[in-house]
């Protein structure tokens, strides 16, 4: 008995060590108002680079992050409702001519989609936030730049499109809650795409080694409360 109750200390002890370390593998600035979240300490969809991201919010109050990976041929939706507890939902593979960006939102329920080198533009239904599907558009052969039309249509004009690619560039996340000694956080190598969730304070980067979470817990706190009224 007395071997067991060793053993289990043994166990418990070990454990503890795990989550420290698992608690201690994101860094925090000096007060933890930022916290960066880096690939590894995501669900391992994330750890994958990416070429275009949007966010998502329903009616349920529930905000997605869809990722498109794997030159437009699998879309990764993640639950980032709650930025310390991020879900990884699905991976579904995509039947399109290539790698796409994510244009602009459309009545609520869809995004529109433009392929890179096809000039074919298609809508990203979202009524099925956890299982969305892509409907291409017979559209213009030459179909150029696009305008909105409310959230339910919009504009295309006749005219060649040209994709520009994102340029890929280092970020760095500074510390300055003490001005006399700035501190360097991270280094984010060669994001092409960052989205803001103004809500939450969160900043989303896609870069090379996949995505990375930027939080600010002053405004998560702000945001909690502010919902916590709302439902009162």
């Amino acid at each position: 008995m007395k071997h067991i109750n060793i053993v289990r200390a043994v166990i418990t002890v070990a454990a503890s060590l795990f989550l420290a370390v698992q608690a201690n593998a994101e860094i925090h600035s000096r007060t933890n108002e930022l916290i960066v979240v880096q690939p590894k300490d995501l669900p391992e969809q994330a750890q994958m680079p990416g070429n275009s991201f949007f966010l998502y919010s329903d009616s349920a109050g529930f905000t997605y992050l869809y990722v498109e990976q794997q030159q437009g041929a699998q879309l990764t939706v993640f639950d980032v409702t709650n930025p310390s507890k991020i879900k990884f939902v699905v991976s579904s593979p995509v039947n399109g001519p290539g790698a796409f960006d994510f244009v602009r939102p459309l009545d609520g329920h869809g995004e529109l989609v433009r392929f890179r080198d096809d000039k074919t533009v298609a809508v990203l239904d979202l009524h099925k936030v956890k299982s969305p599907s892509l409907h291409i558009i017979n559209a213009m052969s030459e179909g150029g730049a696009t305008e909105a039309l409310g959230e339910s249509g919009f504009l295309m004009v006749n005219e060649p499109y040209n994709y520009v690619r994102a340029t890929a560039r280092d970020y760095q996340v500074i510390d300055i809650s003490s001005p006399s000694e700035p501190t360097l956080l991270a280094t984010i190598a060669q994001v092409r795409h960052t989205v803001v969730n103004n809500d939450t304070g969160t900043t989303f980067l896609l870069g090379s080694e996949g995505l990375t979470v930027i939080r600010r817990t002053s405004v998560e706190n702000d945001y909690r409360i502010h919902q916590m009224q709302m439902q009162n």
